[in-house]
């Protein structure tokens, strides 16, 4: 996790979360007086390159109401694949840089930050949008930034820390969906995969649940994300795995606007103060 610093002291008891990639951006607004989410808002588009998702940024920002305001605390979550996990004990800040080279393409003037993930003793090092991060900075002062796959890996851990059985958990976006696999209470496999239709998706779970040695008949998987039983991806897992079923994110707080479910916008709401 990274916090930029300024002199913003202004209090309102708002608290703005943003998630930020490559095809899509959602914000919400915490009212943490009453602990009450006054705004969800979600808008996708076709896949950006950081330049082009800075001027979406800028045009909600400069036309959604909600926004018009200062908020006491805003957390800000990058959305990509340009992470990767690496052991606490091996972690190396000098050569930070090497932890990302074998599996992303990466320029020298990158620039290259971590968050680390305490539950299971491990470090999260990761390109955010920095040109994103200057704009708010710009805009607002200081502010806390993570990249999503901390949030969803944090989350999911302390959810299964007393459970004894393997479990599938698959978070889904419009074009990725990343895998989170955990026993025993501990991290087994985390990966992000890119797909274009339903066989992709189906490829990539059992090509998961074949390699760690899972038993489809036996072992649930859990879905997260924008999904629910109407979607073709529930539709083809259920044909090939026994047990699927839905998270929850256990609010503890409202929401001015009730949402349809219990498990959609997981690392955006997970990443609140009150969680």
């Amino acid at each position: 996790m990274a916090v930029t610093n300024n002199t913003n002291t202004s209090f309102n008891n708002k608290e703005l979360s943003i998630q930020l990639s490559l095809s899509g951006l959602s914000f919400c607004i915490l009212n943490t007086n009453n602990s009450t989410v006054e705004t969800l808002f979600t808008t996708t588009y076709n896949k950006k390159n950081p330049t082009t998702v800075l001027d979406t940024v800028v045009d909600v920002f400069n036309t959604q109401k909600e926004l018009q305001q200062s908020f006491d605390k805003i957390t800000v979550i990058h959305e990509n694949e340009w992470s990767t996990l690496v052991p606490k004990p091996l972690f190396d800040k000098e050569h930070i840089a090497d932890y990302l080279k074998f599996n992303t393409k990466i320029l020298k003037t990158d620039f290259i930050t971590f968050d680390e993930i305490s539950q299971n003793e491990s470090i999260n090092v990761y390109v955010p949008f920095t040109n994103i991060n200057n704009y708010l900075f710009d805009k607002f002062g200081s502010f806390t930034y993570k990249h999503y796959s901390t949030i969803l890996i944090e989350h999911i851990l302390t959810q299964e820390k007393h459970n004894k059985s393997p479990k599938v958990y698959a978070n889904i976006n419009a074009n990725t969906f990343e895998i989170v696999v955990v026993t025993n209470g501990k991290l087994v496999l985390y990966n992000t995969f890119n797909y274009q239709s339903k066989e992709d998706f189906i490829y990539y779970t059992l090509f998961v649940y074949e390699q760690l040695q899972l038993n489809p008949d036996v072992i649930e998987i859990v879905f997260l994300g924008e999904i629910d039983k109407t979607s073709p991806l529930y539709t083809i897992a259920y044909n090939y795995i026994r047990h699927v079923g839905f998270g929850n994110r256990f609010d503890n707080f409202q929401f001015k606007n009730p949402i349809e479910n219990l498990h959609s916008n997981f690392t955006l709401l997970k990443s609140l103060q009150c969680e």
